[in-house]
């Protein structure tokens, strides 16, 4: 039994170049080796992803379903993003 499959599939240009780009690099031997690899991120991402969900989200959900009053107001949110971002831009240099 095989334990491949072929598939047919249409990138755009820009894609495809990209995958011709790092076969001619010698980054990979094949084509099917980019897209396999590819496609290997992506599914680590996806795992991570869920990871993260289903540990830090789902507990931060129920620890202020126990204790609502642990909620932070939007506007709140907001100023503290908005200070930290203008502390932030302060010590970026600019050039010039």
């Amino acid at each position: 039994m095989r334990s491949t499959q072929q598939f047919s599939i249409t990138l755009p240009n820009e894609m495809a170049q990209a995958v011709r780009a790092k076969v001619a690099a010698g980054e990979y031997a094949t084509e099917s080796e980019v897209i396999r690899d590819g496609l290997r991120v992506l599914l680590a991402r996806d795992r991570a992803v869920e990871n993260w969900l289903s540990k830090d989200v789902a507990a931060a959900y129920d620890a202020l379903k126990a204790n609502p009053s642990r909620a932070v107001a939007v506007g709140a949110v907001k100023a503290r993003l908005a200070a930290a971002h203008t502390k932030a831009s302060k010590k970026i240099p600019i050039k010039a």
